[in-house]
């Protein structure tokens, strides 16, 4: 069963239960409330991420006990809106373009996507508007149509669109029997590697760790982001083609370098190879496949860096036959019915933090630290896969109490602390405890501190976030 706490989370990660002890929860009401239990989850992927950096950094430092872990429903809560509490200058960001919402459909409801120009101009191409076509002009477009006529339209087109479904018509779905079939994270060694057992600071537990980031958007750059913190080199690559969203980039680009390679390049392609050489982890966001032509499969990265990490990351999971197709948070809430238990008065409705794209992001960072852990007795290749489909199954089977606690949504027993609040704490109302504000190369921002508290860990980041695709393509 798939109970909403961090021990579920922390014996999918190959976890010893006997560390749990080692976590301390701090509860607040009012920390991302919703019908299903976004608080629980995030709190678990929060505690397991943060108890496998405290693991890896007393084995790596040689200590007899590892540091205890305290996870608090206002660092976590404040943190898996952090796109929203980004400043630039005192500017807010800008999070949903105009044509990315729910849209009304002859039989129910479709959710689109569509932040990026090339995501834009497919939805339009698709339904046969105009490039500069208003928000009236799609609206009264898709009312016409079907729910899963606008979605199949607009997927054959290279679009993002998904038809509102109920929890059960995801669940007779397919794709949706592919993903509940699943584990919450999948874990498997791929190929022989050497033991590393390198010396550290159990404070700085990634230190001289080196992360290939290849991810977009949310989920994949809050891992990387974290692993950032926790003392990793990270180089992000990206197609020059492909610019990421400025106010994205600054909100997830703490603690890590920003280059631009173009792969069809030849020089740029021999830099590539000259990355990968050198990395530990790699980590994808990518859909199943995507990059497999740039020697990214997990068994050819296997023969060429033994001894790698690779983590992947995608939409709707590796299985299915959805599995090849793009997909962001949104889009996966609407499609597994999240949207409609979230919504009223038949309109669907939305989780209080985009939770699939954070909480799998601390998931797939706490799979690498577990990775790097199991590496030092171990050995081996090791790959770590997640999806944010497979999340979201998660989150919606704790909602109908397949796990510890069956009082509702609601019930505190969800998330049970493993070292019991000495104290009533104070609800969560206000988040300016966890903010913080920084000058770099974007200016003055203001940002959320990273949720992740254990004894002698780092309490932020080393370097703000700089230009998109400004640094040198090697590593530090």
């Amino acid at each position: 069963m798939d109970a909403v706490n961090t021990e579920f989370v922390w014996e999918a990660l190959g976890g010893d239960p006997a560390l749990l002890p080692r976590v301390s929860e701090v509860v607040r009401d009012g920390a991302l409330p919703a019908r299903l239990p976004v608080r629980e989850v995030a709190r678990a992927c929060v505690g397991a991420c943060a108890l496998a950096a405290a693991e890896l950094g007393a084995r790596r430092a040689g200590l007899a006990e590892v540091p205890r872990v305290r996870v608090d429903d206002g660092a976590v809560a404040t943190a898996f809106v952090s796109e929203r509490h980004l400043l630039v200058d005192g500017r807010q960001p800008v999070t949903f373009a105009p044509l990315s919402r729910f849209w009304r459909t002859a039989d129910g409801w479709v959710r689109t996507h569509a932040n990026y120009p090339h995501h834009r101009a497919r939805l339009l191409g698709a339904l046969g508007l105009p490039g500069d076509a208003s928000v009236e002009t799609v609206a009264a477009a898709l009312a016409e149509r079907s729910a899963t006529d606008v979605e199949d339209t607009v997927y054959g087109a290279g679009g993002l669109a998904v038809a509102v479904r109920t929890p059960e018509e995801w669940a007779g779905h397919e794709q949706g029997r592919a993903v509940a079939a699943g584990p919450l994270l999948h874990r498997e060694v791929v190929g022989a590697g050497p033991v590393r057992r390198l010396a550290g600071e159990p404070g700085l537990p990634a230190a001289g760790v080196r992360v290939l980031d290849l991810t977009r958007v949310i989920a994949g750059p809050v891992a990387t982001r974290t692993l950032g913190l926790l003392g990793a080199d990270v180089l992000r690559v990206d197609s020059p083609g492909l610019p990421e969203l400025p106010d994205q980039h600054a909100d997830t680009g703490f603690g890590k370098r920003s280059a631009a390679l173009d792969l069809a390049d030849r020089t740029d392609r021999r830099r590539f190879g000259e990355l990968l050489a050198g990395a530990d982890v790699v980590v994808t966001g990518y859909r199943p496949g995507a990059l497999d032509r740039f020697g990214l499969a997990p068994q050819e990265l296997a023969g060429r860096r033994p001894g790698v990490v690779v983590a992947q990351l995608s939409a709707w999971g590796a299985y299915g036959p959805w599995a090849g197709r793009r997909g962001f948070d949104s889009l996966v809430q609407a499609a597994t019915g999240i949207a409609v238990t979230e919504g009223s008065a038949g309109q669907p409705g939305a989780l209080p933090a985009q939770a699939l794209d954070h909480g799998t992001g601390y998931l797939l960072a706490a799979a690498v630290l577990r990775s790097l852990t199991q590496q030092r007795e171990e050995g081996g290749t090791r790959l770590v896969r997640l999806a944010l489909a497979r999340t979201a199954a998660w989150l919606t089977k704790g909602s109908r109490g397949e796990g510890p606690g069956e009082g509702g949504p609601a019930d505190a027993s969800y998330g049970r602390p493993y070292a019991p609040n000495d104290r009533p704490y104070a609800p969560y109302d206000r988040p300016d405890a966890w903010l913080a504000e920084t000058r770099g190369f974007l200016g003055t921002l203001r940002y959320a501190l990273s949720p992740l508290s254990f004894e002698g860990g780092p309490a932020d980041w080393s370097r703000p976030p700089g230009a998109w695709g400004a640094d040198e393509a090697c590593w530090a």
